[in-house]
């Protein structure tokens, strides 16, 4: 999210990425052009103002008014009300008889916000179910919450998933990915992750560039120095 980020970091940095957005979609004329100037002041950060255009659509405008639910949702995150966006996320969906990936993510994201991880694992699951596997930044959410659940290797095969797909989630999936690896004790595939984490950003990734170092560190020592390492490190969250 563009203002709320769950940052979590394990024996290596985890990284987390996914931003939700306004959507626009092709609906009743003169409720696309409220839709439109909502996003407009939306991407000048006056969600006041996108609110108040969102607000205008009416419900007859049938998929638009859809719409609007769900934009009105991600102007309430952004203006930190979040329970207020959960419940337009949710309205969404309702009205795409539960068939509404981008908004069961964004109220997955919001979920986690409120400390609801078991209803997030589920939005996030349904954005998965709806969207038939597409929907890549729901797996790498649900990698996350696994992570830091200690459940490394059903997390591992969620950064897997993510990485079936495209987007800007890819250079983190693969460093979360090594992450996973290493916790599990497989150090040689880890330090592969983060070199592919490394090479998906271009040499820009400084987390996992110290993940590397650290994966070469360990794997240079003997295993009973590297078993004593693993115990020690902690989840920590920012």
């Amino acid at each position: 999210m563009s203002k709320k980020r769950l940052v979590l970091t394990l024996v290596f940095l985890v990284w987390p990425v996914g931003a939700v957005v306004a959507q626009t979609r092709p609906g009743n004329e003169a409720a696309t052009m409220l839709i439109a100037r909502g996003n407009r002041s939306f991407a000048k950060q006056d969600y006041h103002a996108a609110l108040r255009e969102y607000e205008s659509v009416p419900t007859s405008a049938g998929e638009s008014y859809t719409q609007a639910l769900y934009n009105i949702g991600v102007s309430y995150y952004e203006l930190w009300r979040t329970a207020d966006a959960i419940d337009f996320y949710r309205r969404a969906i309702q009205a795409r008889n539960g068939h509404y990936p981008r908004a069961s993510y964004a109220l997955g994201v919001a979920l986690e916000d409120q400390g609801q991880l078991a209803q997030a694992k589920e939005a996030y699951q349904q954005s998965i179910i709806g969207s038939r596997g597409e929907y890549s930044v729901a797996y790498y959410r649900l990698g996350l919450l696994l992570a830091s659940e200690g459940e490394y290797t059903t997390a591992a095969e969620f950064f897997r998933n993510a990485l079936k797909h495209p987007g800007l989630h890819v250079a983190a999936s693969h460093n979360n990915l090594g992450v996973m690896l290493a916790q599990m004790g497989s150090l040689k595939a880890a330090q592969h992750e983060f070199e592919k984490a490394l090479n998906q950003s271009g040499g820009n990734f400084e987390d996992a560039a110290r993940n590397l170092k650290l994966c070469r560190s360990l794997l240079s020592a003997d295993s009973s120095k590297q078993v004593a390492v693993f115990k020690v490190f902690e989840v920590m969250q920012h």
